[in-house]
């Protein structure tokens, strides 16, 4: 007999060549059986959609048929023809029906309505879910759309390393990297642990940020991109925080404030259009299923020019707000850094739409920052001419509803002198950071760059509320399973 090739579910819901036989393979979802016929509903990853495999029970051996359970996987060959029902165009006749693998009663994923809570629990099995089938499509989609973005505009690819002797200052807590035995540390007289027997001959860490790296690019390549994992060390049991998460973070020379904005706000909207134009099917289910403004928020983003503010002016409209009746659980003075509930009042009630927050007080920003120019009486001017009563970063952060802060970003101070004063200021230790200084030392230029933590773009794409759903295995503290 001749062998059928496999045909993906996803592609036979598409044919209209009734009357031909075709072969596919998945996984069942569901299996209804009476004495005239059985329905199977398969699934094979490539689709949130089923294909119905139609059985007539009396050409197939009764226990063979029992073994079909939720869960099972199978391939199946026959006729394809025009559905009868409703959900769905085609179906198919099954000829031949063969099982790779039975699924007991004890698979995880059998009943419906479980919890996000319990699927974590069974991270190996949750992805066969309808739900995470599709925020992984997505997740694919998003990487699809942030690599092609970036080719299409002349920015390259750039790999920063993962293990590092740099902290990027400010960025988090880190995982230590080590062969040393921990029992049996060496340490010099100062009580201090000694690596020179170490694989790298001093203490390194897994990365928080390709950045410093990305800068080195830049002042090279001119326009580059990172895209890979970084680590936090973070006590942090929060909707919004993982250990391990990937992170986009272009550098660019020779940008500037205004200009760093537009390729924020044109980016992002790239790929939620991308999303949209590519994720159909995998959109309106969450839509339907997870929530139900969640098209609604993603077209409204591509309509939207997302409000340039100054961190001041943000102040004094959440103060305003305040006096008002507005209640906020943490304080928001002029200096403060913004929670995640100031940010989400100023998109979601007062503006109606994303918000890129510029020129933030230096104190609670990093040492690399370029600052504002400086006012006599100890202020700053910044962006639109805003005053401030404090010295302020040309930062550029994008706050999203629902998310809040979503990207961070800056212009780079380019001055070797300002850089070092302000090192010197914060008191830090530059050991390892030589190799950056150099860049202000060696042919410096105007540069600046944002990050984007890819799996809070995942959020907002999908509408999900736990960042932990939107990661295949998600590191959290007291987590590192699968």
């Amino acid at each position: 007999m001749e062998t059928i090739c496999r045909t993906k579910v996803k592609d036979v819901l598409k044919r209209t060549d009734y009357g031909s036989i075709v072969n596919v393979r998945g996984w069942v979802r569901t299996h209804r059986s009476s004495k005239a016929v059985d329905f199977i509903a398969l699934n094979d990853g490539s689709t949130i959609h089923n294909v119905q495999i139609v059985v007539d029970p009396s050409k197939f051996d009764e226990n063979m048929l029992k073994q079909i359970t939720t869960g099972a996987c199978v391939t199946a060959t026959g006729e394809l023809v025009e559905s009868q029902g409703s959900g769905q165009s085609v179906e198919i006749q099954c000829h031949e029906l063969e099982i790779y693998g039975t699924c007991g009663s004890d698979y995880p994923m059998q009943k419906k309505g479980q919890s996000f809570e319990y699927m974590r629990q069974h991270a190996h099995m949750r992805l066969r879910t309808n739900t995470f089938g599709a925020v992984m499509r997505i997740r694919h989609n998003m990487a699809m759309a942030i690599h092609t973005y970036f080719h299409e505009h002349g920015f390259f690819y750039f790999h920063s390393p993962i293990i590092t002797a740099s902290d990027c200052e400010g960025a988090g807590n880190m995982f230590q990297v080590t062969t040393k035995n921990l029992y049996d540390l060496k340490k010099g007289d100062d009580g201090k642990i000694v690596y020179d027997d170490d694989f790298f001959g001093e203490q390194t860490s897994l990365t928080v940020s390709g950045q410093l790296e990305g800068e080195l690019g830049a002042t090279a390549l001119g326009a580059i991109y990172t895209f890979g994992p970084t680590f936090r060390a973070e006590n942090s049991n929060t909707p919004r925080h993982l250990a391990e998460f990937w992170m986009i973070e272009p550098e660019v020379a020779f940008i500037d404030q205004q200009e760093l904005m537009d390729l924020e706000e044109d980016f992002i909207k790239y790929c939620v259009k991308w999303a949209l134009d590519n994720c159909k099917d995998d959109l309106e289910f969450l839509n339907k299923m997870i929530d139900k403004t969640l098209l609604q928020r993603l077209e409204g983003v591509l309509k939207e020019t997302f409000v340039r503010l100054p961190y001041t002016e943000g102040i004094n409209i959440l103060q305003e707000a305040m006096k008002n009746g507005k209640k906020f659980e943490f304080p928001c003075n002029w200096g403060d850094d913004l929670a995640s509930e100031h940010e989400r009042y100023l998109v979601e009630e007062h503006f109606k739409k994303p918000v890129i927050m510029t020129d933030y007080p230096r104190e609670f920003k990093s040492f690399y920052m370029k600052q504002n120019e400086p006012t006599t009486d100890g202020g700053s001017i910044g962006y639109k001419g805003a005053v401030a009563p404090g010295p302020t970063m040309q930062g550029t952060d994008v706050l999203f509803p629902q998310i809040g802060e979503i990207i961070g970003g800056s212009v780079r101070e380019e001055s070797y002198d300002k850089l070092m004063s302000e090192v010197e200021r914060r008191k830090m230790d530059t050991t390892h950071l030589w190799w950056y200084m150099d860049t202000r030392r060696f042919g410096t230029c105007p540069h600046g760059g944002f990050g984007l933590g890819f799996e809070r773009l995942i959020l907002f794409v999908t509408g999900m509320q736990n960042i932990r759903d939107v990661i295949p295995f998600p590191r959290t503290p007291n987590n590192a399973e699968f």
